[in-house]
């Protein structure tokens, strides 16, 4: 989609992640243009660290650069999983059918949780509150934080009033180059960015669930087995799901799930990290033991 005009507006879609912290950092630096607004899209269901970083980020960034940051929401996704009155936009849960074979349940919560709710307040900055048109040519310009390690993710806005930029690919900045940056500036210890129960979690991120937080790991271990016949809308429709859901790969409730298990990807980034050769991966080191950003790794329309 081609622009002839200025943008009314330049706004961050924050996910108080490592990327977009990285880039409404490098704005508040004067490295990037001003923005205007940054929107963080709450799903109701971030881990308690994700909340805690925003407040911080907002304290010590935001405020500090003018930069309003607006929380918007379409609800709380876990309460309305399980609630048999409320429309659910389903999660990808992993399924084993009535046959055994695996299958997995459509993503539509990162387009009704997340991005619906962002275009709402776009609208409203513009001045064009749904229903109303907004004009040809009247826009606004939204970052979104993707790095150059996953520039397949970037794709063009489906409405005329956004257009994307992707300021770190444009920078050439990967993921490590604003992990350099936040670590630089005090937020090395920028969170990951996702729901509590996100199914696309890693076996590293369940360990850390589990080992750092027991509220928080008997609270997503509770939704597992909640939802192990699926969202409590469809049954009351008579829609039940033929087979069972899980939160895990495994297909096996959460709380029995094979998390420990390094998986073939982090047993190669701790190969590369540490230098350690294949009998030091399987036993640990001779001297000593050593110990995350929508996850599918695609976009959402």
């Amino acid at each position: 989609m081609i622009y002839t005009t200025e943008p009314a507006t330049r706004i961050l879609s924050l996910g108080a992640g490592v990327q977009s912290t990285c880039l409404l950092l490098l704005s508040a630096l004067g490295e990037l243009p001003k923005l205007d607004y940054a929107i963080f899209s709450d799903t109701g269901w971030e881990p308690a660290k994700v909340y805690d970083h925003l407040n911080e980020v907002e304290r010590k960034i935001a405020r500090p650069a003018n930069i309003p940051i607006l929380r918007v929401s379409s609800g709380n996704i876990r309460r309305d999983a399980l609630d048999p009155a409320h429309r659910f936009a389903s999660m990808p849960l992993y399924i084993l059918n009535q046959d055994g074979s695996p299958g997995m349940t459509r993503r539509q919560c990162t387009g009704e949780y997340k991005i619906k709710p962002i275009k709402r307040q776009v609208r409203q900055i513009l001045g064009y509150p749904h229903p109303a048109r907004v004009p040809n040519g009247v826009y606004a310009e939204q970052w979104i934080g993707i790095s150059t390690d996953e520039f397949h993710r970037a794709k063009d806005s489906d409405v005329k009033y956004t257009r994307h930029t992707f300021p770190l690919i444009d920078l050439g900045m990967s993921r490590t180059d604003c992990l350099k940056l936040l670590d630089e500036y005090g937020w090395g210890a920028t969170p990951k960015s996702s729901c509590l129960g996100c199914p696309f979690h890693g076996n590293a991120q369940w360990r850390e669930i589990r080992d750092t937080s027991p509220e928080e790991w008997a609270d997503v271990v509770e939704f597992d087995a909640a939802i192990r016949a699926g969202n409590a809308r469809a049954n009351a429709d008579g829609r039940p799901l033929l087979g069972q859901a899980y939160l895990h790969r495994s297909r096996l409730p959460l709380d029995q799930a094979p998390i420990d298990k390094l998986t073939r990807a982090e047993l190669r980034s701790l190969q590369t990290q540490l230098d350690l050769n294949e009998d030091e991966l399987e036993n640990g080191p001779t001297d000593g033991c050593s110990p995350f950003s929508c996850r599918s790794g695609e976009a959402a329309a």
